[in-house]
């Protein structure tokens, strides 16, 4: 039997009590802070270091730029156009896609956004529409996060979390909760409703779009 004592003060390597050093924490990172390569992340990671958007004290800290309003409502409008425009002359043959009647069947103003009621006609084309918008979308917001109307205006879709290209999954959901409501529901409020976010959403002006995909848009060089 070993009359071994540890030293007084000193207690044994392997007591579960021994206090060990104190490690500092990990940091935070950015939202926009770069996955570890491969692959290489979307944004450089230089300008990316700044506190998170929950945890950091400036939610904008480390992300490239907020887009200007007035450049998202642009292009969106080039985007609109490059789809709308192809879609009514295809459509002309068969009597247009834009014919609107009142409440009581006959032709109404187009001004009177209030008493409209979709045609037969009009709501097959409107779905026709909306496949082809949604899809516009989504391929092109996956492909770089840009659409034709964002890339000549220097814009980009990112995830809000990372900074990286939405998946297919996010574009997707984005483009249906965009342009759902806006070709089959109700268009005047809901473009309303997007452009008055894109001023005062606070801190990432985004759409109700963005909200669903936790997506943001910014500014590219």
């Amino acid at each position: 039997m070993s009359n071994d004592q540890p030293t007084s003060g000193q207690p044994p390597e392997d007591d579960p009590f021994l206090k060990k050093p104190h490690e500092p924490p990990p940091s935070s990172g950015s939202p926009y802070d770069s996955a570890p390569p491969p692959p290489p992340p979307p944004y450089d990671p230089g300008p990316y270091g700044g506190g998170g958007p929950y945890g950091g004290a400036d939610p904008l800290a480390g992300m490239p730029p907020l887009a200007e309003p007035g450049k998202r409502i642009l292009a969106r409008l080039i985007d609109f156009l490059i789809i709308s425009i192809p879609l009514y002359l295809i459509s002309l043959p068969w009597g247009g896609a834009v014919e609107v009647t009142d409440n009581n069947g006959n032709s109404g103003d187009i001004g009177d956004v209030f008493s409209q009621t979709y045609s037969g006609h009009q709501l097959i084309w409107s779905l026709i529409g909306l496949v082809v918008y949604v899809a516009y979308d989504t391929y092109f917001t996956h492909k770089d996060g840009r659409t034709v109307g964002k890339r000549l205006l220097k814009l980009r879709v990112a995830m809000l979390n990372d900074g990286r290209v939405p998946d297919t999954g996010a574009s997707f959901l984005r483009a249906v909760v965009l342009w759902l409501p806006a070709l089959l529901c109700c268009p005047c409020l809901w473009w309303l409703i997007n452009i008055v976010l894109m001023f005062t959403d606070k801190p990432y002006r985004q759409g109700l779009q963005d909200k669903a995909a936790k997506t943001v848009v910014v500014q590219t060089n």
